[in-house]
């Protein structure tokens, strides 16, 4: 995606897709699969989740958007719009739930608007909203991880990096008294043990390495797989700053 400065009317997430998830059971179908509450997605407010493996770890991360009528949009790296949407078939077996592309694509930009929502990870990042095409944005990799933020395949590792590793509990990403859902057990076991000992983190650009997820020498920055105690020259944003000064001390687990 080009980093340039962007022209007036270009915010269209060139690199995003939308896919509908419709039907009378689509709701409870990705509330027992996703790490978000789902009840929680309303007009206005979208919500960051993420679809794990079983130990936790994840495979895709995306914004949930009320679609009306009880649908669901799912704000995707256009990327991995097929395969979610197959993962989503695998799980579906004949439950009364339709997967298919919606007809809208990802906004986004640094000032607010008519229509336009607060990204519901962190306010600084900017708005976001659904619309019709236009002229593709610039800038927003570079202010997502001047902040700190990581997300898609390429810098979270499929199948490679612990949820809550990927700071999804201090961004929104996961909801702790919602019940279960895939990779549950140790995402839930792992937040109150106070046990998530690696961090990704962005970086200054450095070589390659086992623990580098992904490298941008046009931004002269990379996202790494860190310990917490040696994070070395990684940026450590305000908002992922107390998580790390309480260690290891463990979260208070829910009464009853």
């Amino acid at each position: 995606m080009d980093e340039a400065t962007p022209a007036a009317g270009a915010t269209m997430l060139a690199d995003r897709s939308v896919l509908r998830l419709g039907g009378a059971e689509a709701r409870p179908f990705l509330q027992g699969l996703v790490t978000q509450d789902v009840t929680a997605v309303a007009p206005g407010a979208p919500r960051w989740a993420g679809l794990l493996t079983p130990q936790g770890k994840a495979l895709f991360d995306f914004m949930l958007w009320d679609g009306g009528d009880g649908a669901l949009l799912i704000d995707v790296e256009a990327a991995q719009a097929e395969a979610i949407a197959r993962r989503l078939a695998m799980y579906r077996l004949r439950r009364a739930v339709t997967i298919e592309p919606a007809d809208v694509l990802v906004h986004w930009s640094g000032e607010e608007g008519p229509g336009r929502v607060p990204d519901p990870r962190l306010a600084g990042l900017g708005w976001r909203w659904l619309g019709p095409p236009t002229a593709p944005a610039a800038g927003w990799r570079r202010h997502r991880l001047a902040l700190g933020v990581v997300e898609g395949v390429g810098e979270l590792g499929q199948d490679r990096t612990l949820w809550l590793e990927c700071n999804a509990a201090e961004l929104g990403g996961v909801s702790f008294d919602k019940g279960c859902y895939v990779g549950q057990e140790n995402t839930a076991r792992m937040h109150y043990r106070g046990k998530v000992g690696r961090r990704l983190v962005v970086a200054a650009i450095g070589p390659e390495g086992d623990r580098v997820r992904a490298r941008y020498p046009e931004l002269g920055m990379m996202v790494e797989h860190r310990r917490v105690d040696a994070l070395g020259d990684a940026l450590v944003p305000s908002w992922l700053a107390p998580a790390l000064a309480a260690g290891a001390e463990p979260a208070s687990e829910p009464a009853g």
